[in-house]
């Protein structure tokens, strides 16, 4: 068992202006909180695992291979592995991130 708590993690995303914090990994699992605070943009690039977003705070737009999904704090998305994709018309945004990786 491993517990985690994603509300300081959070805070401290935050108020460092943004980035990503791994909150638990183990094999075929991370889980993690990514905070985007505008004017900075989303440099991800596509990813080797699929990923899961589940919006935390905010709203915003995901772009997934030039298809755009309004996102809002509840909303739910699945990203598979490759594809390109990043965050937009943001001014803040947090997320929790889970990447499936095989085992």
């Amino acid at each position: 068992m491993h517990s985690f708590g994603v509300g300081p993690v959070l805070e401290r995303l935050r108020t460092s202006g943004g980035g990503y914090e791994i909150v638990h990994e183990s094999p075929g699992l991370e889980l993690g909180v990514y905070v985007l605070v505008a004017p900075e943009p989303d440099r991800q690039q596509p990813h080797e695992d699929d990923e899961i977003y589940l919006v935390l705070e905010g709203t915003g737009v995901l772009e997934v291979e030039g298809e755009s999904v309004p996102v809002e704090e509840g909303t739910t998305v699945f990203v598979e592995a490759g594809a390109d994709h990043r965050f937009t018309a943001y001014e803040h945004l947090a997320v929790f991130v889970v990447f499936a990786r095989p085992r």
